[in-house]
Order: C-alpha cells, then sequence, then structure tokens
C-alpha cells in the first residue's frame, strides 16, 4: 500500500514509461546512426584508393579509417553513457510500480 493518502494518477503513470520507453528508443536510433557514419568512413576509406590516383593514397585511407574507428568508439560510449543516465531517471519515477501493484 502506498504511504501517500492521494489516489495514484495512473494516466501520469502510463505518460512517464512510455517517455522512458521512448528515450531508450532513441538512444538506440543515436547508436545506430553512430554506427551507420563509422560504415561510411570506412567505406570512404577503402573506396579512396580507386578514386585517387595520387601516390600516398594510403594516408588518406589510413585517416578514414581513423575517423570509422574514432566515430565508433564515441558512439558506443555515448550509448552507455546515456544508458547509464536512463537507468538512474527511473528512480525519479518513484516507487509508483509497487504503489499501482497495490490497488
Amino acid at each position: 500500500m502506498s504511504n501517500s493518502s492521494q489516489p495514484i494518477n495512473k494516466d501520469l503513470i502510463l505518460r512517464e514509461n512510455l517517455a522512458l520507453q521512448r528515450t531508450i528508443l532513441a538512444n538506440q536510433t543515436t547508436l545506430l546512426a553512430f554506427l551507420r557514419t563509422s560504415m561510411y568512413f570506412l567505406v570512404a576509406g577503402l573506396s579512396i584508393k580507386n578514386l585517387l590516383n595520387v601516390p600516398g593514397h594510403i594516408y588518406y585511407q589510413v585517416v578514414f579509417y581513423l575517423i570509422a574507428i574514432a566515430v565508433l568508439i564515441f558512439g558506443v560510449i555515448n550509448y552507455f553513457r546515456h544508458k547509464k543516465k536512463i537507468i538512474q531517471s527511473e528512480i525519479h519515477i518513484g516507487n509508483y510500480k509497487l504503489d499501482f501493484e497495490n490497488k
């Protein structure tokens, strides 16, 4: 039973739960966008040899590969950092699950 004497607003609980789910999906979408961008730089590095007929094209390839790796690492770190913040934000919603199940 809830310690407060006020009734639980079930619409508010549903709205908060749905907002949390949207935030989780947005975080996953952002990770996939970083992965896609990383793959674009990887493909650019692979195809630069055919596009440029200059000596030293290997340096351009290495630059594109390094950018691809950096974007991928940043995206993964960003994903887990935001995932941790999302999990911590569930605490601020309160103990609504226990209150909701008891009513």
